[in-house]
């Protein structure tokens, strides 16, 4: 391993709980190496397991988010004796890992996209459960124009924006700015680029206030109810209700709203 690349993700946490995770690898456009991938699941899994943390961002150095695969290591697989059906494999494997590791991790994850992201760099966007850009960032999935659709970063893109939106930038490949981005709600909202790090952690910290536990089930419940049909995701969220309500930090958040106080949670 080169030296270099011991610091391609920059980790922080602050004493809210903020867990920073910084794509730091500007020679390469923050690419999703197969490095860069491992790093970011090994930091979001053990932040899982870290009561402490309570929001994790995902954020970048540089003026490209993440360009997605590197399409350079991808041509050099190609020479093995598999054509680089072994290395493609594994590679994808892995991003899928990453992606889903996203969605099912007990903590919110921001993405304070500053810069452009494209291909599997607009797949880690439409991951995140909530992502805030600046005004001046630009968004493609632009595998279409070099031959190699973007399928796997389809499957993010399509959970987070309409179907007609989401194969317009599939099948042309167009870059879109924030103001599109935001209209098809693959981001929440932008911000300019000076005041893009505070608004983020501002969002952070008004979510890492609240009950890490409720959180997490909410989370949880948001994402399994959301590939259910009408009948069962209200049978699935009642069950979820019920258990929720009997948890301690709704009793204590109820107390405290009919008390006129500030809820004292139980996980804090």
């Amino acid at each position: 391993m080169k030296e270099s690349s011991e610091n391609i993700l920059l980790i922080e946490c602050n004493d809210d709980g903020i867990l920073r995770l910084t794509l730091n690898d500007l020679d390469n456009k923050n690419a999703l190496s197969e490095l860069m991938m491992q790093k970011l699941i090994n930091a979001i899994t053990e932040s899982s397991k870290d009561n402490s943390i309570k929001v994790i961002v995902i954020a970048s150095t540089g003026n490209v988010f993440c360009s997605g695969h590197n399409l350079k290591e991808i041509n050099e697989a190609r020479k093995s004796d598999d054509s680089g059906e072994s290395y493609y494999l594994e590679l994808f494997k892995t991003c899928s890992t990453l992606m889903q590791l996203i969605v099912n991790c007990s903590k919110p994850v921001i993405a304070e996209v500053n810069g452009i992201a494209t291909a599997a760099g607009c797949q880690l966007v439409a991951s995140c459960d909530l992502a805030v850009s600046s005004n001046s960032a630009k968004f493609a999935t632009p595998g279409v124009n070099i031959g190699l659709f973007c399928s796997t970063p389809m499957v993010a893109l399509s959970r987070s924006v309409s179907k007609k939106d989401s194969m317009k930038m599939l099948l042309t490949g167009d870059m879109i700015n924030a103001d599109e981005a935001k209209r098809i709600s693959l981001i929440n909202d932008f911000v300019s680029e000076k005041e893009l790090t505070k608004s983020v952690m501002d969002l952070a910290e008004k979510i890492s206030k609240k009950s890490a536990s409720v959180v997490s089930i909410g989370k949880e419940a948001f994402y399994k109810q959301s590939e259910l049909n009408l009948f069962d995701a209200y049978e699935y969220t009642s069950k979820v209700m019920t258990a929720n309500t009997l948890n301690e930090n709704a009793k204590e958040g109820i107390d405290a709203f009919l008390e006129k106080r500030d809820p004292n949670w139980k996980d804090m």
